[in-house]
């Protein structure tokens, strides 16, 4: 399997996992603290995504200066696989989300 393909599948699964297991475990804590669970776990997934982006990509402004440096120097073929892999990473990190509404039946 090409690097680009493993990068961005393990992206995906990465904020995914953010995600997912922030709002678990913050449920938990909710529970722990006598909170609402549900409201809480709706909100942490919400908050995290952003988070979980940059996790995924890196943790840094690195993947953005890539983006930069490429495209004005004319090498369009890193800065796209940044842009994509940012995409997968935000695809993960949607989908962690709206798992998480799922679960808790706060899709409108």
């Amino acid at each position: 399997m090409s690097t680009f393909i493993t990068k961005s599948i393990l992206d995906f699964f990465i904020a995914f996992g953010i995600v997912f297991g922030g709002a678990m475990l913050g449920g938990v804590g909710a529970v722990a603290s006598l909170q609402p669970p549900t409201q809480t776990m709706l909100d942490i997934a919400d908050r995290i995504k952003i988070w979980a982006l940059a996790a995924a990509v890196g943790g840094t402004i690195d993947p953005m200066r890539v983006i930069e440096s490429n495209f004005l120097g004319g090498n369009l073929s890193p800065a796209i696989k940044q842009i994509l892999y940012l995409l997968f990473a935000f695809l993960g990190a949607h989908m962690g989300s709206e798992l998480v509404k799922w679960i808790c039946n706060g899709r409108d």
